[in-house]
């Protein structure tokens, strides 16, 4: 059965890396970030520059995620290269320079981190993982924003009512699955496990949260830990002692537990007979 999820927006995940410009005027010095960035498997160098104004061009034509950049070069320096961006365009900075005095000038422009030549292979690393923990919270604001739109446009419903979709969250993507695309939910610990089809998204969320926001007319719960949409189920087979189970569209076979054999359950197993 083929998903209708669609993803709002895809960013950092663990397949992904941040997408870096080097900008030093100093051969051996850009050439040792590079270096040192080769081994960082969540940042990806996509270019270098050697001079302020290779960096200028560069930059809004890659539209990295992270720059680091050299502050004293000539004919253009590292604050001037902000300068002829532009600071809300600019992509967040780590400063590199030999000059400590140029630090605070630096912050003022919220540098991410400011690197003094000559540095240590885990000064850097502090320097990276700050970078990294920058955008992840960005990433989450974003994705809140986003599902606070969505909620604006009545597209998810608050939680505690009954809602036609689900808004899961996985790295960077928020997938809207429509209730009428689960086959079956299962718990896994602090997270469920949604089945539509040949697709599994994982969700933190109980299954009691998960029940109270679905449809009961729609949605049974047969054990503790399943949740089954109705209109899949293919058959019920009595079982043996206190068990009996279901088979659902696509052949996945599910108990039903002596515990919710009342109810809806009952109603269940009464039409199948």
């Amino acid at each position: 059965m083929p998903s209708s999820t669609a993803p709002v927006r895809t960013e950092l995940t663990a397949a992904t890396a941040l997408r870096c410009v080097v900008v030093d005027d100093e051969d051996l010095a850009r050439q040792r970030i590079v270096d040192l960035l080769e081994a960082e498997p969540r940042i990806r160098v996509i270019g270098t520059c050697s001079h302020g104004a290779e960096a200028v061009e560069t930059i809004p034509r890659l539209e990295p995620d992270l720059v680091f950049l050299d502050v004293q070069m000539p004919d253009l320096d590292g604050f001037g290269v902000i300068d002829s961006i532009g600071r809300e365009q600019m992509p967040p900075v780590i400063f590199v320079t030999a000059f400590d005095h140029y630090a605070l000038r630096a912050f003022e422009t919220a540098a991410v981190d400011y690197l003094l030549k000559p540095f240590d292979r885990e000064r850097f690393q502090r320097a990276v993982d700050r970078a990294l923990e920058r955008f992840r919270r960005v990433k989450v604001e974003e994705l809140t924003r986003a599902v606070d739109d969505l909620r604006g446009l009545g597209l998810v419903e608050p939680e505690g009512h009954h809602t036609d979709r689900l808004v899961v969250r996985q790295g960077g993507t928020v997938h809207l699955i429509k209730i009428e695309d689960i086959d079956w939910v299962e718990a896994a610990r602090n997270y469920v496990r949604i089945h539509c089809g040949a697709e599994v998204h994982t969700m933190r969320e109980t299954m009691t949260k998960i029940e109270e926001r679905l449809d009961p007319e729609r949605f049974v719960r047969i054990h503790r830990s399943t949740l089954v949409n109705v209109d899949r189920i293919r058959r019920i087979e009595p079982g043996y002692g206190s068990e009996s189970r279901l088979e659902l569209e696509d052949g996945t076979k599910l108990m039903i537990s002596r515990a919710y054999r009342r109810g809806q359950v009952r109603r269940l197993l009464e039409d199948f007979d």
